[in-house]
């Protein structure tokens, strides 16, 4: 049986932990999106998420030359910003799927599939600091196209992987709904 990298904590760290990487992600997140407020314009709708996705060296390109000084600024801040942001929130999924496989399927073969996707959580941060290093290149100013497959093809499995593992989240959450009413 795999093992979570979370087993050996106590109730006491587990919760200690959860709470600091709610606030931290929180925290994040608002600072995040505040400086993703001046990556957004008629050229770039989305902001940090049409950058990652651009794909194209002649997108990306676009992207940043429709950006003032500010707005390059705030993006390099948010992309130092979101080598924080990965830990946290990968660790968050994964320490709420490590709560409700310990707490549901301690003894089924879901269990393994949620250890599998604690680490998959890991894998997607890996991937989304891979990202981070290709979306640099491109906001100092490389004009090479593998700096912007690079970003793109990284930041795809790092999406698929959270999108899994909060479906996960979601889908425990609901079951422990309907089984604590059922009772």
């Amino acid at each position: 049986m795999l093992i979570s990298p979370f087993q050996n904590l106590s109730k006491k760290q587990e919760q200690n932990l959860t709470i600091f990487l709610i606030v931290s992600t929180l925290i994040l997140i608002l600072c995040m999106l505040y400086l993703d407020s001046f990556l957004k314009n008629e050229v770039c709708k989305n902001g940090i998420i049409s950058f990652e996705l651009a794909k194209d060296i002649a997108v990306s390109e676009k992207y940043i030359n429709s950006w003032n000084e500010t707005s390059k600024i705030a993006c390099g801040i948010s992309l130092g910003l979101d080598y924080l942001f990965l830990i946290s929130y990968s660790l968050l999924i994964a320490v709420f799927i490590h709560k409700f496989n310990k707490k549901l399927w301690k003894d089924s073969s879901l269990y393994s599939f949620g250890v599998i996707l604690i680490f998959s959580l890991f894998f997607a941060g890996f991937c989304d600091a891979i990202e981070n290093i290709g979306l640099i290149k491109l906001l100092m100013g490389s004009t090479k196209q593998q700096w912007s497959s690079v970003a793109y093809f990284f930041a795809i499995p790092k999406f698929v992987f959270i999108a899994i593992g909060i479906l996960y989240i979601l889908f425990n959450f609901v079951y422990l709904l309907f089984k604590k009413q059922n009772k």
